[in-house]
């Protein structure tokens, strides 16, 4: 799976703000707050998994999955031209204002 794709549901996203602010978590735990099914909060943890943003492994009968930033990172590698971009606009834009407002 693509890592676009799997970035692009707000659930998906949840979780992985839940594994990175929270660590390792059971489906149980992740699952909690959510208003999905736990056989859907299943479903997108193995998109995620599919996307390589979330490894699985088994404590007892349990099923804790953990973040892989790995390939985050990559993505705000990519973003970071554009971001750059705005950056630089917003910084013309703000030298545009003050000086408009200096003439007021």
């Amino acid at each position: 799976m693509d890592i676009f794709t799997a970035l692009s549901d707000p659930v998906r996203r949840q979780l992985i703000e839940a594994l990175w602010q929270r660590g390792p978590l059971s489906i149980k735990q992740l699952g909690e707050g959510l208003q999905i099914s736990r056989q859907a909060v299943t479903k997108h943890l193995d998109m995620l998994i599919k996307a390589k943003l979330v490894s699985a492994r088994y404590a007892g009968k349990e099923r804790i999955h953990e973040l892989n930033p790995r390939p985050l990172e990559k993505v705000a590698l990519w973003l970071q031209p554009f971001a750059k971009q705005w950056d630089d606009r917003l910084s013309r834009l703000n030298v545009y204002l003050g000086e408009q407002h200096e003439q007021d």
